[in-house]
């Protein structure tokens, strides 16, 4: 399967299961996008009919030179290659070990974003704030089921986890305490709205923090607006400090876009301009119709443009010296991670758990408050296998709408979560996010080419 398309002055050939990316000139273009895969062998020459529909634009010579150019492409393994992932997928037995904790040590916020899929903090639920005897306890769960994994990683996260800031210390201090114990290396990384940052706290976080998540939706006008009016001036001072002290990496400022702001690569600039090097914006997603902040599908076009307007500043600000990064647009042309990581994406409930304020334990933060989904708690220790096993066995070769996505291998699929918003099945991906994934990921090719480029 490969997948061509045009953008800004390239044409791009993504060969899907090779993971090969190729930047071919008109000719080579044009061959492709009328001839099949069973079409290009060497010992033939390029069929007269082809040659017959671009003699008025190239030469028969030209014409000959490009069909031999894919051919070899095509014997190389470099083009139309084989689903060597399939046979894969028959002899899918993943026997999961969890390597990464969510622990909403607040199920509670100081903020009132309108957006919110974990309603305001509260999830659903009774606000409350996780005690540290709690905390420890999911710290015993996640190394009593990690196996023989060295590397475990905690996330806090909430609502707002700054404000059980003493349960944060406490845990990290905790689980400090025993990696030598149980041969395990603990990573920590936070989520934080910024409001309750001082020095102390951030501290804390330059010290222990492998990595932290900075919201903030954008511009002064579209952050207030679904956050709260002062918002903005209250905590961008507080995160362009800690962005600076922490030498502009391990980071990320994480916004969200709505139908408000559709124009959202100004917000993504407008970070940038104000110095922070490393980005993300994602799109809201909303299962209840009826708000006014809601992405809907006559909105893709726009959001298509939008995308490529900023990985045409992206390239050009890069290649001026002053480039930022941009979590969608940062790909891995080696194909990155494993075939396993490829196939079966994050890893939510069997990797990867959210432990609430109470213990319970959900396969992942956007399933808290979902009682069928509750797997266990880490008082008891019970953990549901059978859950566990669905989502080990879910992957890009259980949901058929993947089957013939250029993309699969770059989403893997899609969220689990938002799959079963929408459709009540993991294994059904929810179709707006898997169209912006498609055009992101054209986007991230194309960037990824044009600073390649020698030009």
């Amino acid at each position: 399967m490969v997948h061509i398309y045009k953008m800004g002055q390239k044409n791009i050939v993504m060969d899907i299961y090779s993971g090969a990316v190729h930047v071919v000139d008109d000719c080579v273009y044009d061959i492709l996008g009328l001839l099949g895969p069973d079409s290009f062998t060497k010992e033939q020459s390029c069929p007269v009919d082809i040659l017959e529909k671009l003699r008025e634009t190239y030469t028969a010579d030209q014409v000959e030179e490009a069909y031999e150019e894919i051919c070899e492409l095509v014997d190389e393994h470099m083009l139309y290659t084989n689903d060597i992932y399939k046979e894969v997928a028959k002899d899918w037995h993943k026997k999961s070990y969890i390597k990464a904790l969510c622990l909403h040590v607040a199920h509670d916020c100081n903020l009132r974003c309108k957006y919110c899929f974990a309603s305001t903090g509260s999830f659903e639920g009774t606000r409350g704030i996780m005690n540290a005897e709690t905390a420890k306890r999911a710290i015993d769960f996640l190394v009593q089921n990690s196996g023989e994994r060295h590397n475990l990683e905690v996330d806090f996260f909430g609502g707002e986890p700054l404000m059980a800031f003493d349960t944060v210390k406490q845990t990290v201090l905790y689980a400090r305490s025993i990696e030598k114990q149980y041969d395990k290396n603990f990573r920590f990384t936070i989520t934080t709205n910024g409001i309750l940052l001082d020095d102390e706290v951030e501290a804390f976080i330059n010290e222990h923090m492998s990595n932290v998540v900075l919201s903030l939706d954008g511009r002064r006008e579209i952050n207030d607006e679904m956050r709260g009016r002062g918002s903005y001036d209250k905590i961008v001072p507080k995160f362009q400090k800690i962005a600076e002290d922490r030498h502009q990496t391990n980071y990320y400022i994480r916004g969200t876009f709505t139908a408000k702001n559709l124009d959202f690569a100004n917000d993504v600039l407008h970070f940038a301009d104000l110095g922070f090097k490393q980005t993300s914006v994602e799109p809201v997603v909303e299962d209840e119709p009826g708000h006014d902040y809601e992405i809907k599908s006559e909105h893709l076009p726009q959001i298509f443009d939008e995308y490529e307007k900023l990985a045409f500043e992206y390239v050009k600000r890069k290649k001026e010296g002053n480039g930022f990064n941009f979590f969608h647009f940062m790909v891995d042309l080696n194909q990155g991670p494993c075939i396993v990581k490829r196939m079966s994406g994050c890893g939510a409930g069997h990797e990867y758990v959210a432990v609430t304020p109470e213990g319970d334990i959900y396969p992942c933060h956007q399933f808290v408050g979902n009682h069928d989904f509750v797997m266990g708690n880490v008082y008891t220790g019970d953990f549901n296998q059978e859950i566990k096993e669905r989502f080990e066995k879910s992957n890009v070769y259980t949901k058929r709408k993947c089957d013939n996505c250029f993309a699969k291998f770059y989403c893997s699929g899609g969220c689990s979560a938002n799959a079963y918003k929408f459709h009540k099945d993991i294994d059904e991906p929810y179709e707006m996010a898997c169209e912006m994934e498609k055009k992101r990921t054209e986007c991230a090719i194309y960037i990824a080419a044009e600073l390649a480029s020698k030009e």
